[in-house]
């Protein structure tokens, strides 16, 4: 354990010790149902970084990313059923995660097909074809980075907004013409970052798991 993971260890060792005697801020079973929460979820962040040192984006329906490393067989049948070939497998440099399918956005973006054939095509469900299928579901959550947008510079430009796969409950223009994300809708496939004509992109795509 690395001298800065050692010292947030105390530091919340030594807020559960204070706050546990004195009974501040609720009952001490809440209070250790909270911190136990947070310590396994500290744990879960830990192990997914060792276990895959490389963040990735996994194909649509991925369980949580352990359980997915486990389940998958490296089969590649979702690689071969993914219409515009954004699946691919994960270099020897992603660890235990090699071999097993990822997508590079930069690449090729998901295009967020209706039917999820790569889920459906999953014979160990380290895909599982969401229930309401990508209603709710997100692969990753959108950026805009204003000061890179021509738009805001007073060019017309508008191509995210085009080539958004959703359409405009996910990614829609003001009056002025600039990029507006709607979180409820957006399901962060990434094409509007491709095709982005800014270099670098003026929208950045992040993991679920990034804060």
């Amino acid at each position: 354990m690395s001298e800065h993971e050692t010292c947030n260890y105390l530091d919340v060792t030594d807020d559960f010790r204070t706050r546990f005697i004195t009974g501040q801020e609720g009952d001490r079973r809440a209070f250790f149902r909270e911190t136990v929460g947070r310590l396994a979820d500290e744990v879960m962040r830990r192990t997914q970084r060792r276990v895959s040192p490389l963040p990735v984006f996994r194909p649509p329906g991925a369980i949580a990313e352990i359980a997915f490393l486990a389940a998958c067989t490296r089969c590649g049948d979702c690689i071969d059923v993914c219409p515009p070939r954004a699946i691919i497998k994960a270099p020897p440099g992603a660890g235990l995660a090699a071999g097993t399918p990822m997508i590079d956005p930069s690449l090729q973006p998901c295009v967020v097909c209706d039917d999820m054939p790569c889920a459906r095509s999953c014979p160990t469900d380290a895909l599982i074809v969401p229930e309401r299928l990508w209603d709710g579901y997100r692969l990753g959550w959108l950026e805009l980075v204003p000061e890179r947008c021509i738009v805001y510079e007073g060019v017309e430009c508008g191509t995210c907004a085009r080539v958004c796969p959703v359409g405009e409950k996910a990614l829609s223009l003001d009056e002025a013409g600039r990029p507006v994300i709607h979180a409820e809708g957006c399901v962060g496939c990434g094409v509007c970052v491709r095709a982005c004509v800014t270099t670098p992109s003026s929208l950045r795509l992040h993991r679920t798991d990034e804060e």
